[in-house]
């Protein structure tokens, strides 16, 4: 006797998203309740549940209590994007990573910074400047402030051999960051390190990172001329 094979909630996520991108449900049609849904898959409810949560986080369907679960009338994309380690992404392209600190000093925050990222005025911040090297090319040039409030071991910490990333990654937590990405003009700091003409169009990107709202650090990433960036959703 073949044993059937049991509904896992993948199962029944895969088809609710087959049936929403076939039409059989359109934009803002309601779906069957997660009981009627259970009684089909023959499957616990709590499997359906699952199912439709992970739908709802990737924007594709809304969940509104009382009012029932609907296709979304506009289905949302979200695209992940992991806060790399540059030595990691150098050694991806299979090149020879060579990291080295520039300039570290202890300051008072500067009154933009703590207006941005919501320190006390007198709050005591490391600044740093670092440069990241791709077989000895200039790949990324980095400036970064850690609050020192939020994580008191950095005033020990040795940013000679190991980039401030690579250490914060491994040594303070994080509960939510906020990223920008620009499109700038080298300035003469930039030209001179990253080796391109003042003016130069560069890409860069602002991160911002909390630990249980308290800021822990705000940092500047500048890549080599003609650098991209891609991700998948």
């Amino acid at each position: 006797m073949t044993q059937r094979k049991k509904t896992g909630f993948q199962d029944v996520r895969n088809e609710v998203l087959r049936r929403i991108e076939d039409r059989h449900w359109p934009q803002g049609a309601l779906l069957p309740t997660e009981l009627e849904l259970a009684a089909e898959f023959g499957c616990a409810r709590a499997t359906v549940n699952r199912a439709l949560r992970e739908l709802a986080d990737r924007g594709i369907i809304d969940r509104k209590r009382k009012s029932g679960t609907r296709v979304a009338m506009t289905p949302v994309k979200q695209a992940k994007l992991d806060i790399a380690v540059v030595r990691q992404q150098i050694e991806e392209i299979n090149a020879t990573y060579r990291y080295a600190l520039v300039m570290r000093q202890q300051i008072t925050a500067p009154a933009w910074l703590a207006s941005q990222v919501g320190l006390q005025a007198d709050t005591q911040v490391l600044h740093l400047h670092c440069m990241h090297y791709a077989d000895n090319r200039p790949f990324q040039f980095e400036e970064r402030w850690i609050n020192i409030a939020a994580v008191p071991e950095v005033g020990e910490a040795d940013f000679n051999a190991v980039g401030p990333n690579e250490w914060l990654l491994s040594e303070m937590p994080f509960s939510n960051a906020e990223i920008t990405f620009l499109a700038i003009a080298a300035n003469d700091q930039m030209s001179e390190f990253l080796t391109c003409p003042p003016g130069a169009p560069l890409f860069q990107m602002e991160r911002t990172t909390w630990f249980q709202q308290q800021p822990v650090t705000f940092v500047r990433m500048t890549f080599h001329p003609g650098y991209r960036m891609s991700t998948q959703y």
